[in-house]
């Protein structure tokens, strides 16, 4: 992964670079209490020990029995399936699988879904680290009666992904279904490099180990200085932004297998550094389609902004013919590479110009390899950022109180926070 600092010194809000290296001298404080998270297998930085603890073999053998499915379906929520979505997003080819992702409870989304796949060539891949997740379980019970209905035996066709104890932990021995352990110490939006993110890749034939051999490349160039390491000079430079006044990050990358990557990395980035009363709001775009629409804003609106120019340095190609149409003759003899790296680079340009800061990542290509590289960088990134800022990285507790509130209203226990609910205000126009 390269990160490329240059368009967010002298811009506004932006830094000089005496100010990065007076900031390194805390990297360099945040890096050896990362450190020693890592050692120590503490909650959260264990996701950083990843590279080396997740055990590929594990994870091919456990979905073994299922040979070639037509379909794979997802069951999980948040992190539980953002990271394996986004790794099959960025690899998936027209031969893999078609892959769907049960993470939201909405019945029209889900009937039209369950009223049109062929349920007896699909694989349930079903993600819940407590095994008691509200969202999860009601959609796996919905999928569970759907294949019942079908004639389908569900238990032939499920895998798991949980932890030691819990409801889908007893429904798996009861079964007898494969199951893969949810590791300990890792936040799901952290979880994207170990069972979690990694059996729909399995289940799609990618490159495990190349997928790992790409994070631990990353790991390997953590180091006291923002200088020597991609992933700390993104998260200490995106802090320094926010603290003078980019306090929205719009993470825009010029690759469609990438798009899915910053649904990823606004989970991460909202969840782990929303905490009392600061953080950067991620923003999603798409270049070039966003220049179009989102563009205007980042350059002329508020100066409250950050942009995150996301690309491969290397893709396939293809040219576009030529043309005798007045005024588009210049396409013609070029590619749609050339267009897009013209179309990047004139965006970054564009900002720069306006004083509006951006940043540039890079890998190489988009591949296991690439995709390994960007997801552990960004972990790691988050990781400085949440040390710099002196927020509690790894909790959520705003999302907690949400899900007391909504099990209350359903009747699964006295909360406090259900009773918030009545307490709401109105001011109904019709």
């Amino acid at each position: 992964m390269y990160v490329d600092l240059g368009n967010i010194l002298e811009t506004t809000p932006g830094v000089t670079p005496d100010i990065l290296d007076r900031l390194d001298s805390r990297v360099a404080t945040a890096h050896d209490r990362i450190q020693t998270g890592m050692e120590n297998e503490e909650h959260g930085y264990a996701a950083l020990n990843l590279p080396e603890t997740v055990d590929t073999d594990e994870i091919k053998t456990a979905v073994d029995r299922f040979d070639d499915p037509e379909s794979i379906i997802t069951v999980g929520i948040g992190g539980s399936a953002l990271g394996a979505a986004t790794i099959d997003a960025a690899l998936s080819t027209p031969d893999h699988a078609d892959t769907y992702y049960l993470d939201n409870v909405d019945p029209e989304a889900i009937n039209a879904l369950l009223e049109t796949i062929d349920l007896e060539d699909t694989v349930v891949n079903v993600v819940s680290r407590s095994g008691t997740t509200a969202e999860t379980l009601a959609n796996f019970l919905v999928v569970q009666e759907a294949m019942a209905d079908a004639d389908v035996e569900w238990s032939d066709r499920t895998v798991v992904t949980t932890g030691d104890e819990g409801n889908l932990r007893d429904l798996a021995d009861a079964h007898d279904l494969p199951v893969l352990r949810v590791p300990d110490g890792v936040p799901g939006r952290f979880s994207a490099l170990s069972t979690v993110g990694l059996a729909v890749a399995a289940l799609q034939g990618y490159d495990l180990d190349a997928i790992v051999e790409g994070a631990a490349s990353e790991a390997d160039k953590l180091s006291g200085s923002l200088y020597d390491s991609p992933a700390y000079a993104y998260g200490a430079a995106t802090y320094a932004l926010a603290e003078r006044g980019a306090l929205t990050n719009a993470l825009m990358p010029y690759s469609e297998d990438l798009e899915y990557f910053a649904e990823w990395f606004a989970q991460l980035w909202a969840e782990s550094l929303g905490k009392d009363g600061v953080g950067q709001t991620p923003a999603r775009a798409l270049g070039a389609t966003d220049q179009h629409s989102q563009l205007q804003l980042y350059r002329a609106g508020p100066r409250d902004k950050v942009v995150t120019l996301v690309r491969p340095r290397n893709r396939r190609d293809r040219q576009i013919p030529e043309t005798d149409l007045d005024g588009l003759s210049y396409l013609g003899g070029s590619s749609l590479g050339e267009l897009l790296a013209a179309e990047f680079e004139a965006t970054e340009a564009s900002l720069a110009a306006a004083g509006r800061p951006n940043i540039r990542i890079e890998i190489d290509r988009v591949d296991e390899r690439g995709i390994g590289e960007l997801l552990y960088g960004m972990e790691a990134a988050c990781i400085m950022y949440g040390e710099l800022a002196n927020v509690s990285t790894f909790t959520q507790p705003a999302v907690e109180w949400g899900k007391r509130a909504a099990r209350g209203l359903l009747g699964g226990g006295e909360f406090e926070e259900a009773a918030a609910v009545a307490d709401k205000r109105e001011l109904l126009i019709e």
